[in-house]
């Protein structure tokens, strides 16, 4: 994930815990998914749905924040 804030994004992780929160919450999510989606999907599909929009979410929050140190 934002291959060119990698750098800022170990830094981040060692500076920042709400960083480091979301982060760990969005890599969670991400195996959660992984593991949802191998199952029978038919009977998942709302909760996989939930996931991966909460997943967007903190991904987004995550862009926010990256940009925002950059320019700093």
């Amino acid at each position: 994930m934002f291959p060119e804030y990698r750098d800022l994004i170990s830094r981040l992780k060692e500076e920042d815990a709400n960083f480091k929160r979301l982060f760990n919450k969005h890599n969670d999510l991400d195996q959660e998914l992984q593991t949802l989606e191998t199952q029978d999907f038919s009977n998942k599909h709302t909760e996989i749905e939930k996931k991966k929009k909460e997943k967007l979410q903190l991904k987004d929050q995550l862009y926010s924040m990256l940009k925002e140190k950059a320019a700093t």
